[in-house]
C-alpha cells in the first residue's frame, strides 16, 4: 500500500491545473493518467476564462509561448447570414483573447508544467476499483503490464473526463437530460483563401434546413482546423455510413462553409462520438470530488467543457487545501452549488441553442448593443458572473430576448 496526500485521476486539463494547484500550496499530490501523451481529444476551442486557471496554476508564459492560434471571438453562419462576437467587447471584466489548441500539445504542454512543478504522474495506470469507507480512500491501480498495486489518500479528485472513473466505479451516473448526439470530425488541411475569413475566431454553422444540425470550424495556426458536425443520432440514418463520406457530404451543404472548404485536403480519418452527454447522482463524496467532465458534460456547442474543468479544478483544489489543513468543508454549498451556477447558465444556452431561441437571437438583425456584451461575457466563459443579467437570470431573459426577435 502507497500512501499520498491527494490523489487526482487523469492528467488532462482539469487534473494538470488541480495537481499543480494543490502542489503549489505545499501537498504530495499523484497523478494516474491511463494513456500516454501526447494524445488525440477534442473540445479545442479554449473560452478566454480558461486562461485565468492557467495562470493561477503558473503555467500560461509557456501556453503564450507554445505557438497556439490567437483566438477573440466566436463567428456564427447561418445560410447567407453571417454574425459574430467580439470578446474585446463584453460586459464585466475578463480576458480578451484566448487561444485555439490542438489538444494533444495543449494537453502535454499542461502536464508537462504541473510535473516540472513537482507533481508526480504516472502514465499507463488505470484505477480499477475504489473504497472510500475508511478514514481515508483506498485505490486499487492497475498497470499496463497487469500488474497491480493499491495506493491509499486523504482525497481523491477525478479529473478522468470521459473515462468517467468514479462514477462507473461508484455508481454515479445518471441519465443525462439531453438527447443522444453524435459528433463526426476530424482535422483537415484547411486551404482557406477567402480573405473574409477570420482565423481567429472559431466558425459555428448552422445547417440550412436542419436547426438542431451544427458544424464547428476552429482553425490552427499551422495551417490545419479542426472540422465537425454535431445531430441526433436519428439523422444519421439518412446519411453515408462510411464517416468520411458522410462528414464530406454534410459539410458541403452550408453555402458558407462549403465555400471555406473548397480546397481542403482531407488526410485524416474522422472519427465519432455519440452520447457524450453526461450527469452524475453527486458532484462529491467522502474524501472525494469529480471534476470537468467526469461530472458533467453538456455539449460541444459553446466550448464549455474545459472551461467547467478547469473551474471545478480551481475550486477543488481549494478546498482540498482548506480540508487538509483541518478545516471542515461543507461541500454541497462550497463546491456543488457555486459550480452549477455556471454549469446551469451555460446549460439554459444549450438548451436555447437547440430549440431556436438562442439562434434566434444570434442572429436577429437589429441587437440591442448592451445585451450582445452581455450574451458576449458568457461565450466568453463568464457564466459564472451573477452582475451579468444573462447569467442571474439566464432562462428568463433569453426567453424574452427571442421572444422580441421572433416579433420583430
Amino acid at each position: 500500500m502507497q500512501t499520498r496526500e491527494v490523489v487526482v485521476i487523469g492528467a488532462g486539463p482539469s487534473g494538470a491545473i488541480a495537481s499543480a494547484l494543490l502542489k503549489r500550496q505545499g501537498h504530495d499530490v499523484l497523478v494516474l493518467e491511463r494513456q500516454h501523451f501526447p494524445r488525440f481529444s477534442i473540445g479545442e476551442s479554449l473560452l478566454t476564462h480558461c486562461l485565468d486557471f492557467v495562470e493561477e496554476a503558473g503555467m500560461l508564459p509557456a501556453v503564450e509561448a507554445a505557438g497556439f492560434q490567437f483566438k477573440n471571438g466566436a463567428a456564427f453562419s447561418w445560410g447567407e447570414r453571417y454574425t459574430d462576437f467580439d470578446f474585446g467587447d463584453k460586459f464585466g471584466h475578463g480576458r480578451d483573447s484566448t487561444f485555439q489548441v490542438q489538444r494533444a500539445s495543449f494537453d502535454k504542454l499542461l502536464a508537462d508544467q504541473a510535473a516540472l512543478q513537482g507533481v508526480a504522474i504516472r502514465y499507463g495506470e488505470s484505477v480499477i476499483a475504489a473504497d472510500f469507507s475508511g478514514a481515508q480512500a483506498a485505490l486499487r491501480v492497475q498497470r499496463e503490464d497487469g500488474s497491480e498495486y493499491e495506493v491509499s489518500a486523504q482525497f481523491v479528485l477525478d479529473g478522468s473526463g470521459y473515462g468517467r472513473v468514479l462514477p462507473r466505479l461508484l455508481d454515479l451516473d445518471t441519465p443525462s437530460a439531453f438527447p443522444n448526439r453524435c459528433a463526426v470530425f476530424t482535422h483537415i488541411e484547411d486551404r482557406i483563401d477567402d480573405p473574409d475569413f477570420d482565423r481567429n475566431k472559431i466558425l459555428i454553422t448552422i445547417h440550412p434546413e436542419h436547426r438542431g444540425v451544427w458544424y464547428w470550424l476552429i482553425p490552427f495556426s499551422n495551417g490545419r482546423c479542426s472540422l465537425g458536425v454535431v445531430a441526433e443520432e436519428s439523422f444519421y440514418r439518412d446519411q453515408p455510413a462510411e464517416l468520411q463520406a458522410c462528414l464530406q457530404k454534410l459539410a458541403s451543404e452550408p453555402p458558407m462553409l462549403a465555400r471555406l472548404l473548397k480546397n481542403a485536403v482531407w488526410d485524416t480519418p474522422v472519427n465519432r462520438q455519440a452520447g457524450y452527454s453526461a450527469n452524475v447522482k453527486a458532484l462529491h463524496g467522502r474524501n472525494f470530488a469529480l471534476l470537468g467532465n467526469a461530472a458533467e458534460f453538456l455539449d460541444p456547442v459553446f466550448s464549455s467543457g474545459v472551461t467547467i474543468a478547469m473551474h471545478s479544478a480551481s475550486l477543488a483544489a481549494g478546498l482540498v487545501h482548506r480540508q487538509l489543513g483541518g478545516e471542515q468543508i461543507d461541500w454541497d454549498s462550497a463546491f456543488s452549488t457555486p459550480l452549477m451556477r455556471g454549469v446551469n447558465t451555460f446549460r439554459a444556452y444549450v438548451e436555447g441553442w437547440y430549440d431556436g431561441s438562442f439562434q434566434n437571437v444570434i442572429f436577429q438583425s437589429e441587437r440591442n448593443n448592451e445585451i450582445k456584451k452581455m450574451i458576449c461575457a458568457i461565450l466568453a466563459g463568464y457564466a459564472w458572473n451573477a452582475d451579468n443579467p444573462f447569467v442571474a437570470e439566464a432562462k428568463r431573459r433569453l426567453r424574452v430576448v427571442s421572444e422580441l426577435c421572433a416579433l420583430a
